[in-house]
């Protein structure tokens, strides 16, 4: 092997009497350490869900399916029709006839729901055609064989879970760099998911050196020590995603620690020695180093306390640390400055404490009587931290796997109130607050978008809460960016009249809203909007989904529909997917949605309008770093391409 001559700046000085060289800050050695290493190639494999526990996602997975795949029923009872009970309490019962299905889990419904009529169906069950609404089997009561009397009232969507609520099919489900744990496997097997590729774990090769050093069950001899580094190096190195590879302990002899260390690096990702940075004449480890590859000797000498005397170097391309001699100098220098390198190596997130407090921006309601523990997903606020419930359902999968952690409100209370300060436990040490948050209206463009702000090593938290939601959030300074879709009717402009002071509008993309059905539907097939309308209206068995209210699709409906409210107006799912869904398992025979959407689901589409998906931008944190590599991204011909081709058009 070709032996490197050392740096120019770190001239090879003659032993004994030597000092340190230039003592490093902290921040200054660990930028040099990081920029001679990264960007890093993180060397990937692909592991069964089993065998991915602990590890990290070598790449972004993108569920290939809606979750639920249906709209389904959250509890035992009755689907019905929301506006035949709407009359019905303890006093005043509603009878409805039975319908002769009952629809479980597993069970594809046969029969519509027509007006006054049920169908009985278990908790999971599908949603069959007609139904809008499950009304619990305890506010029921048999009325002869094949009826029910119904005591109390129901709104439309009550114990539903729409198809694509809790994972839209297309959407990033969990992004490359996200540590595998049993919340992350449930939601990949709950889409199917049997492999990913996976980060591998980085070989890193331990070395204790010097002459003292007797293995722990040996006889320890006068004047010699127990190799306790090497034992604590190589645990703590496991605990944050590495692979120890121990090799024991070397005398202080020159060429034969050289060839060890040779040897190591040929077979390991990183090598970490432990003693030897000191200047006594018996301290080797770090003129070997010069010899081993280019750029040799980084910082020798750091201003910590404990830890002065660490050495950082980086030969051809692999890292080589060598800590301080005594246990405690040693395992302080590599929680601090060698853990963030390695977690990086291993595609993981920096540590964390394991509990914070933060700001609870939304008041959370709570039964009294039971202590409850609500799910939270935390992000940078003006004055702190602020935690934002997650729950999705108790169905839900996302809801457990994207918290951060939970937050408990006592059996007392029947609320925690918004503004309140609260103790967020976490479910894993190693919390790193986003760099950049966005909330708001989701789309999977802005997928797309964040992309190479992941592969530059920054991390972007995005929390759906829908437009109005995004606003103001953006105005209580709790996110940089809050994505938005509103159509002001009076000036039938989007997005900018609803813009407050400290909010300046960003551009993002235009989305083709539109009218989906099923390809043969003569009611729709190549027919105009006004045409297809009318058939739709005109024809009482041509059952509409809708959406939520707050949604901007569901604004262009209402002006689409003006005073006509057909029989489906009332189902009104909260996403896009949803609406395809409904419309493909002929649940409902039309509705409006994007064409991205419609595309995927196969259905046909009549374009209605082009809707504008922009964002609202916090004024205070345009300077971000963050935020301005998301306006680069945003503005990136690369990424133009990518939104084209997905269905979308930049603005």
């Amino acid at each position: 092997m070709t032996r490197s001559s050392p740096p120019a700046s770190h001239p090879r000085q003659g032993v004994g009497q030597d000092q340190f060289l230039t003592v490093l800050s902290r921040e200054e050695a660990l930028a040099r350490f990081q920029a001679a290493l990264f960007p890093h190639a993180m060397p990937s494999e692909e592991r069964a869900l089993a065998d991915a526990l602990d590890l990290a996602l070598a790449e972004d997975v993108v569920a290939p399916i809606d979750v639920p795949p249906f709209d389904r029923a959250n509890v035992d009872g009755f689907a019905v029709r929301a506006a035949d009970i709407a009359s019905a309490s303890e006093a005043n019962f509603v009878s409805l006839s039975l319908n002769g299905e009952t629809i479980a889990c597993g069970t594809a419904p046969t029969e519509t729901v027509e007006t006054a009529t049920a169908t009985a169906i278990a908790t999971g069950g599908p949603i069959p055609r007609g139904a809008d609404a499950v009304v619990m089997v305890e506010h029921t009561q048999p009325d002869g064989d094949d009826s029910i009397e119904v005591r109390r009232a129901a709104s439309p969507g009550q114990f539903i879970s729409y198809a694509g609520s809790d994972i839209a099919r297309g959407e990033v489900l969990l992004r490359a760099g996200t540590l595998i744990g049993a919340r992350e496997i449930g939601m990949l097997a709950a889409c199917g998911v049997a492999k990913v590729p996976v980060a591998r774990k980085p070989r890193v090769a331990v070395l204790s050196t010097g002459d003292e050093l007797v293995q722990p069950g040996e006889k320890l001899c006068p004047a010699a020590v127990y190799d306790t580094n090497g034992a604590i190096v190589s645990a703590a190195i496991a605990e944050n995603g590495g692979e120890p590879v121990f090799l024991g302990a070397i005398g202080d002899d020159e060429a034969r620690l050289e060839v060890a260390m040779r040897e190591a690096l040929a077979a390991c990702d990183m090598l970490i020695l432990s003693g030897g940075t000191s200047k006594g004449a018996g301290d080797v480890s770090h003129r070997i180093i010069s010899r081993l590859g280019q750029p040799g000797i980084l910082a020798h000498g750091v201003a910590l306390k404990p830890g002065k005397p660490l050495c950082l170097a980086v030969c051809d391309g692999k890292p080589v640390v060598i800590l301080p001699g005594f246990p405690t100098s040693a395992m302080f220098t590599f929680h601090d400055m060698i853990v963030p390198v390695l977690r990086r190596m291993a595609g993981l997130p920096p540590r964390t404490e394991t509990q914070v407090t933060a700001r609870i921006p939304l008041r959370i309601a709570s039964e009294l009587g039971r202590a409850e523990f609500v799910m939270v997903s935390l992000v940078e606020g003006e004055d702190g931290l602020v935690a934002y419930p997650t729950g999705k359902g108790s169905g839900a999968i996302t809801s457990f796997a994207q918290a951060d952690g939970f937050v408990r409100i006592d059996a007392l209370a029947d609320h925690m109130p918004a503004g309140a300060q609260a103790e967020v436990t976490l479910f894993t040490p190693h919390l790193r607050v986003p760099d950049l948050v966005i909330i708001g209206s989701h789309c999977t463009g802005l997928d797309l978008v964040l992309e190479p702000l992941s592969r530059a090593g920054l991390t972007a938290r995005s929390l759906a809460v829908g437009s109005l939601g995004g606003l103001a959030a953006a105005r209580r300074g709790e996110c940089d960016l809050a994505p938005i879709h509103l159509l002001d009717e009076k000036t039938q402009s989007y997005n900018a009249p609803f813009l407050s002071e400290g909010l300046e509008l960003v551009p993002g993309w235009r989305r083709m809203q539109g009218i989906v059905f099923r390809p043969g539907d003569r009611r729709f097939e190549a027919k105009s909007v006004e045409d297809a309308l009318a058939a739709a209206l005109a024809d009482p068995a041509c059952l509409m989904v809708n959406r939520n209210q707050g949604a901007g699709t569901r604004i262009l409906i209402d002006q689409l529909l003006g005073q006509a409210r057909p029989d489906g107006y009332w189902n009104q799912p909260r996403s896009h997917n949803a609406v395809a869904a409904a419309v493909a398992q002929e649940r409902a025979d039309w509705g409006v949605t994007i064409a991205p959407v419609a595309r995927a689901a196969g259905l046909g589409f009549i374009p209605l309008a082009e809707e504008h998906y922009d964002f609202a931008l916090v004024s205070t944190r345009k300077e971000r770093p963050a935020v301005q590599a998301f306006l680069k991204a945003l503005a990136a011909p690369e990424n133009h391409a990518a939104l084209e081709k997905a269905g979308f058009r930049p603005a």
